[in-house]
């Protein structure tokens, strides 16, 4: 019997998708955890990160809240994760890579996105549509010519195992 090659594996963009999203289960964040993964034209993985502290700033000595005095807060503590995949990088120039993240960028990493010379963003969520960053976002890539695009994926779960019987 000759064997075939699978026919159900999953697209590149599920797979890079899937890497932002596992990379998102690092955040200690209790109400929002994001993730992204940076790919260079050749499908390779040049950098991952996610919402959290910057090194050295312990996770149990900052603010996690989402509302009050600002530096009671997480907002001006937290790294996002778009930020934390490109100081993440391995070293290598970013120009015309991709970003896959799980949330729309805000402003600011709109900016390090455009600065390191990423060209396109694919996002699983834009849930932040109508605020004033999100859109200030979409216009900063609009001008620098990013292109973005809501991640196609045709499935819509897929779990991972740590059984040893399942590899």
């Amino acid at each position: 019997m000759i064997l075939k090659k699978r026919q159900d594996y999953i697209s590149w963009d599920e797979y890079f998708m899937g890497v932002a999203l596992l990379s998102a289960k690092r955040s200690k964040d209790p109400s929002t955890q994001v993730g992204a993964c940076i790919v260079n034209s050749k499908n390779k993985i040049v950098g991952a990160g996610y919402n959290g502290l910057p090194i050295g700033c312990s996770d149990d000595e900052f603010p996690w809240q989402k509302q009050g005095e600002l530096l009671d807060t997480k907002y001006p503590y937290v790294c996002h994760a778009e930020l934390n995949a490109i100081l993440n990088n391995i070293g290598m120039d970013l120009q015309g890579c991709k970003i896959y993240t799980a949330l729309f960028p805000c402003n600011e990493c709109a900016k390090a996105i455009i600065q390191s010379g990423i060209t396109e963003v694919i996002f699983l969520s834009d849930k932040y549509a109508g605020t004033d960053t999100a859109k200030a976002s979409k216009i900063m890539l609009d001008k620098a010519a990013v292109k973005y695009r809501k991640v196609e994926a045709k499935i819509i779960r897929l779990v991972l195992s740590y059984e040893e019987g399942d590899v």
